[in-house]
């Protein structure tokens, strides 16, 4: 008995002689039949078969398995969607640690070197210059818009980092008519305290850098 040959050879480098298609017609695959085969769709029922008393009522009659509601929208609401992701803190970049030298890139002190403190819960960063060397004060700053510098200033005690609080938070009076106008008492004394807490950060810094 002769053993099979194959209709398509492998040529050198491991092309196949014949294309799919060629050999697609020779095996005369278009003559024959497919038959799909179809899958069992069990349908799930709507309606249940219920008992009704009383000569002239037919007996039975057909209920609804999920009642429909009487009452209906006036205007179509939109659905939200469903948001699955979850809010991930904002990865610092490898170059910026607490003390790094940075240049900044935009804002009203653009071109000035200001110094890392930290990275906010918010993802930005806070840095200063200090005001008293080059004017820039406590500012949070996109690490997008700064270049960071091989300098470092590992001057930062935990004296300083205490220091760094956060903002007295939503200032204006939630659950009143007056929500969007701040009070300018609470105004003013949110900026004195960090004024205040400016010329602090800034005595520091200059007790430990002309020390």
């Amino acid at each position: 008995m002769v053993a099979h040959k194959p209709r398509n050879t492998i040529l050198p480098g491991g092309v196949p002689k014949l294309s799919r298609s060629a050999v697609y017609h020779k095996r005369a695959l278009y003559k024959r039949k497919k038959v799909a085969v179809k899958a069992s769709v069990e349908v799930a029922p709507t309606h249940k078969t219920k008992t009704v008393q009383g000569e002239k009522n037919g007996g039975t009659r057909q209920v609804p398995l999920k009642r429909q509601p009487r009452f209906y929208p006036t205007e179509d609401s939109k659905k939200p969607l469903n948001n699955r992701r979850k809010v991930k803190p904002t990865k610092l970049r490898g170059s910026i640690s607490p003390g790094s030298v940075l240049i900044l890139l935009a804002g009203v002190h653009r071109g000035k070197r200001v110094v890392c403190l930290k990275q906010l819960p918010s993802g930005l960063l806070l840095v200063t210059g200090p005001y008293k060397i080059n004017g820039v004060p406590l500012r949070r700053v996109d690490q997008a818009y700064v270049i960071a510098t091989s300098t470092k200033s590992t001057f930062l005690p935990s004296s300083i980092l205490l220091l760094m609080i956060s903002s007295r938070g939503n200032l204006n009076p939630a659950g009143t008519r007056k929500k969007m106008f701040v009070d300018s008492a609470l105004r003013n004394q949110d900026l004195a305290e960090r004024i205040a807490l400016q010329k602090e950060l800034v005595t520091l810094f200059m007790e430990l850098t002309w020390k």
